[in-house]
């Protein structure tokens, strides 16, 4: 990506409804984070630290899942109502390609 278009996406601010709640949710992402260095620490069963790997795992997609479905609902459609739509799907596209991998 270009380093006009990084800055351009670096300086974009979204209000979100949810923000109490999505700050809940990677906080307690991050205590299973803490939680698996821990873990590891004490040299726990490894089916047992990959097991809350998969948690986390689980938990960062459904986070993202709802921050990929606000920001269709609200920044993509009003970029497509706006006539700028084409650059708004690219760049959701691009992201979501971030997940398939």
């Amino acid at each position: 990506m270009p380093a006009t278009k990084r800055a351009e996406t670096a300086q974009r601010h979204v209000r979100r409804a949810d923000k109490a709640g999505l700050a809940r949710r990677l906080n307690r992402i991050e205590g299973q984070v803490r939680g698996l260095n821990k873990m590891v620490e004490e040299d726990r069963y490894c089916v047992d630290i990959l097991t809350q790997i998969s948690a986390v795992r689980s938990a960062l997609d459904a986070v993202a899942l709802e921050l990929l479905r606000d920001h269709t609902h609200g920044c993509v459609q009003d970029a497509v109502r706006s006539g700028k739509g084409d650059a708004a799907i690219d760049e959701l596209m691009m992201v979501v390609g971030k997940f398939a991998r």
